[in-house]
């Protein structure tokens, strides 16, 4: 047989215990940026969709009353009320780069329309549409010059297709 166990001299050990597991609450500072990061980049990007929706649906309202101009005009045929009709838009349109655009007449007024990069022939039947308001020639074009507004405004509707004014330049 064996002896009995002697007590030892010293303290009694235990088996080794971990700590217990992290909480989840409240997390740790990384990933507080991480939440105010994604929040930050959700609400810019609401703002931007947004933004970039009111802008799409302004564009569409434009060229649906182009469109309207055009149906009016094919179903009573009036020239001279489809040229002021036309003469219209574009400056509305125009206006909003610049605030001189309602006012402009000759040279100033060509100037703002080639501001958008089109080509000669559209910017001729466009400054002809500023005649035919008062007197309609014989050999006005009505396809030709709906088709020239509708390109002018495809382009001009993009605020980064207008080239700066001379004024700008001058300032700058």
């Amino acid at each position: 047989m064996m002896p009995p166990p002697v007590p030892s001299p010293g303290p009694q050990l235990r088996d080794i215990h971990l700590p217990p597991a992290p909480s989840w609450w409240p997390p740790a500072p990384g990933w507080w940026m991480l939440a105010v990061l994604l929040l930050a980049l959700s609400l810019l990007g609401i703002g931007w969709w947004r933004r970039r929706r009111r802008v799409l649906y302004r564009h569409r309202q434009v060229l649906d009353e182009l469109e309207r101009i055009a149906g009016q005009h094919r179903r009573d045929g009036d020239g001279p009320a489809l040229a002021s009709e036309l003469h219209q838009l574009l400056r509305r349109v125009a206006r909003q780069h610049d605030a001189q655009a309602a006012r402009q007449r000759g040279d100033a007024w060509r100037q703002t329309l080639a501001r958008v990069p089109i080509d000669a022939a559209t910017l001729q039947q466009l400054l002809a549409l500023d005649q035919r308001i008062y007197r309609l020639p014989a050999s006005f074009d009505h396809a030709a010059s709906v088709a020239a507004v509708r390109t002018w405004l495809r382009l001009a509707l993009k605020p980064a297709s207008w080239k700066p004014s001379a004024t700008e330049h001058a300032d700058a």
